[in-house]
């Protein structure tokens, strides 16, 4: 049997519009820390409906900009045409099956998730494409995914595996569920010093054998991430990464007789590399016939003010439109116990802080903050020095903000803004996440 999930369904992948829709009519109360207590006992679409402003609500906050976001949908998709290439972007990143949505719309290939928790609730907004950029093995997970695959002939689904051990669990997983319908997998090359994959291009190769042999499974591609092996776009990062994804594009041929697919797909891409990923793996579309390779970027959504601000291709290259943070803090001066110290009244529960402090931007209803600098978070405090005056006690301060996939886990319902650049910011919608 030819299993071509990424090949099918061209027109673009479904999602339950209608599951979609509900969230509107969810009733608002206390668990949702981005809202007043006007919200309460109205629906989200009732409290939509009178108009809140960004002073109506409360700090700490994050908010999301409307038109950074529809910005960044343009350009991302304009690029992969240019390039060549499908997205699949990572729906880690939100969680948020309302902005799933915006990406299939615009044509991305389907989305990209990282565990069993994740999928499912892709799988209940009738997602139906999805790749898991891991290995699944737990055997009641495996279950449910055969369920699902038997129940909707239109879902489309594809895990990675990358050990003869892991075949081995997932047929055995499978077999014992009555899966009725075979799992795609792509064989996982990984690289000494990264994170999961078949460390060589022999043990990729018997990994490969295993699943053609699992009745269970069908080999359908290679798949690997590049971003574990470098942190940053110089010359000797960017070498490491060009070498890594030559191994695969190898792997990706040696393997070519043994797909059982039509439309075998190749995949790496994170949000740091995807134009060195174009580069190296789009010529296969050539060499091995059929091929599809997609990218999973997931952070160009929303972008932001410090790492990916620094390190994406879009920003990298001159000649590319770069992309723009759609994501941003707000917190209130609470205390300036000296002269150049301010306290703010968010910290590590509300703003990310892995991959760079927030960056003072400027305060709301005013101008921007020329000086001032962020030294450190607590969990429910920001230190601000030397912004004197400028950050009187009462102040609300815009925050750029650093690494969105640390920063959509700590909002279950985020406002979006007109325009956060504005002198008064309107509420035009929220979106709801599900970590």
């Amino acid at each position: 049997m030819d299993h071509q999930s990424y090949a099918r369904h061209t027109d673009g992948p479904g999602i339950d519009h209608a599951a979609l829709s509900a969230l509107a009519d969810e009733p608002l109360d206390w668990r949702f820390k981005a809202l007043p207590d006007a919200a309460r006992g109205l629906t989200v679409g009732q409290y939509l409906a009178t108009g809140p402003a960004l002073h109506d609500l409360g700090t700490p906050l994050l908010t999301l900009d409307a038109g950074a976001l529809a910005h960044n949908t343009r350009t991302m998709a304009d690029w992969c045409r240019r390039a060549g290439v499908v997205l699949a972007p990572h729906g880690k990143t939100t969680m948020a099956p309302a902005l799933w949505r915006t990406q299939l719309d615009a044509g991305c290939h389907g989305i990209t998730l990282a565990n069993l928790p994740q999928l499912r609730v892709a799988r209940a907004f009738g997602v139906t494409r999805l790749m898991l950029a891991n290995t699944l093995l737990d055997p009641a997970g495996l279950a449910w995914l055969a369920g699902e695959l038997d129940r909707d002939a239109e879902f489309a689904f594809t895990s990675w595996v990358d050990s003869v051990t892991s075949v081995e669990l997932m047929d055995e997983a499978l077999r014992a569920a009555g899966a009725r319908r075979p799992v795609e997998v792509l064989v996982e090359l990984g690289a000494a010093g990264g994170r999961t994959g078949a460390r060589d291009l022999d043990t990729a190769e018997r990994i490969a054998a295993a699943v053609v042999a699992a009745p269970t499974l069908r080999l359908a591609g290679t798949a690997g991430y590049e971003g574990a092996l470098a942190h940053e776009a110089t010359e000797d990062g960017l070498a490491v990464v060009r070498g890594y994804l030559r191994s695969l594009a190898t792997l990706h041929r040696r393997l070519a007789e043994a797909y059982e697919t039509s439309a075998p797909v190749v995949t790496a891409g994170g949000s740091a590399y995807f134009d060195t990923v174009a580069e190296e793996l789009v010529p296969l579309a050539e060499q091995v016939p059929g091929t599809v390779v997609i990218v999973r970027a997931g952070a160009y959504l929303a972008h932001d003010d410090g790492f990916y601000r620094t390190i994406s291709p879009l920003s990298r290259d001159v000649d590319e439109t770069p992309l723009r943070s759609a994501m941003h803090g707000w917190s209130r001066v609470v205390s300036r116990p000296e002269p150049q110290l301010a306290l703010l009244d968010g910290g590590k529960r509300d703003f990310p802080f892995d991959e760079g402090l927030p960056e003072p931007q400027a305060v709301r209803g005013g101008g921007p903050l020329d000086s001032g600098r962020i030294t450190a978070l607590n969990d429910q405090h920001t230190f601000l020095r030397d912004a004197g005056d400028l950050a009187p006690v009462g102040a609300v301060l815009r925050l750029g903000l650093s690494h969105p996939c640390t920063a959509f886990d700590k909002w279950s319902l985020i406002p979006v803004l007109d325009d956060a650049h504005a002198e008064h910011p309107r509420v035009v919608d929220f979106v709801r996440t599900f970590f």
